[in-house]
């Protein structure tokens, strides 16, 4: 199928046998997986290190560079929504602070100082609705 010079190339004619390679209806021989053809050598692997032996040590455990302590912003956030647990959360805030070193210092002292100061304002409250029930229910002695 020789074109005319000038002329663009046409793709071949699916009905001609092609011009190289092997001829139609002959299997081609490829090898099967995990076969190497003949004459091939195998590709060298890289050499591994002997088992038991590790590489050396990686820095210790680094300290958290997060911020303050969760424990003590929770302190402090709990001191005005239900004040005995910004105090449980402050006195753990702190026990913590000291042992590791954390920030949050200021946090959970403000968030105890708040938890305190609302749960005494919470308790006067509680105690002068009881008294003024009482007063209230009290007849002073006039039975009608």
């Amino acid at each position: 199928m020789s074109q005319p010079p000038g002329e663009p190339e046409q793709p071949p004619s699916p009905y001609e046998p092609p011009a190289y390679g092997q001829p139609y209806g002959e299997p081609q021989q490829q090898p099967h997986w995990g076969h190497q053809p003949p004459g091939a050598a195998q590709p060298p692997y890289a050499p591994q290190p002997p088992y038991g032996q590790y590489g050396p040590p990686g820095p210790g455990p680094q300290p958290r560079g997060g911020g303050p302590n969760v424990l003590a912003i929770l302190s402090l956030v709990f001191a005005f929504v239900f004040a005995p647990a910004g105090i449980v959360c402050g006195h753990l805030a702190k026990r913590q602070i000291r042992r590791t070193g954390e920030e949050g210092d200021q946090l959970a002292t403000w968030g105890l100082i708040l938890s305190y100061v609302f749960t005494v304002i919470g308790l006067l409250v509680c105690c002068g609705w009881i008294g003024l029930a009482i007063w209230a229910n009290s007849d002073n002695g006039n039975t009608y």
